[in-house]
């Protein structure tokens, strides 16, 4: 049984906004939607992200006892995706970082926000956890010292990039070449979150 928190208004509109915004982003990955719906996934993000900014000013950073564990990780998703507030998610990375001194998050969720953030900001990402959807599937977007990749992944708890990759591809359902069975996107799509460990 799951234990009550504080704000169950809070945690419900979390889980919502977050599962509609992955709900929408999974077909739109998936080549279900046009490529002109890329705006209503932004709008999405910055209303999410929005709401977001919201709580953390009244409340900081989302927490198990505030919200509860599942809320918790929605405040995360909808920080990870808050792409086009790049303000706030540095913002939000910035109490991240507490709440994992807290034990209010895992070091693998500051990781992903990291490396976005990084990304976002037009640099080399750390732990390789966001890639980017070409016309072959899933990529790496730029890391830094890619030799070192796995060592410093291994410092955060995650797996080797290798099996990430192979578990996103899988997630997305991505055919390698020859056996493609998804649409050629004409448009660049955003940034992809990688698989947590």
């Amino acid at each position: 049984m799951t234990p009550a928190c504080a704000r169950p208004d809070l945690a419900g509109d979390l889980l919502r906004r977050a599962a509609a915004a992955r709900q929408y982003r999974h077909r739109l990955l998936r080549a279900q939607l046009p490529s002109t719906e890329l705006g209503r996934a932004r709008h999405l993000d910055v209303a999410n992200a929005n709401v977001l900014r919201r709580i953390v000013a009244e409340h900081g950073w989302p927490t198990r006892a505030l919200v509860g564990e599942a809320a918790v990780w929605a405040a995360w998703e909808i920080a990870l995706h808050a792409d086009p507030t790049a303000d706030f998610q540095r913002t939000a990375l910035r109490l991240l970082t507490t709440a994992v001194e807290e034990g209010e998050a895992t070091v693998q969720q500051w990781a992903h926000l990291h490396d976005r953030c990084e990304t976002n900001a037009d640099s080399r990402q750390t732990f390789g956890t966001q890639y980017r959807l070409g016309p072959d599937g899933p990529e790496l977007v730029a890391v830094d010292a890619p030799d070192e990749l796995d060592q410093r992944r291994g410092t955060v708890g995650l797996r080797p990039h290798q099996e990430a990759l192979a578990d996103l591809r899988r997630r997305l359902g991505w055919t390698p070449p020859g056996g493609q069975t998804h649409k050629k996107l004409s448009e660049p799509v955003p940034l992809l979150a990688g698989v947590p460990a």
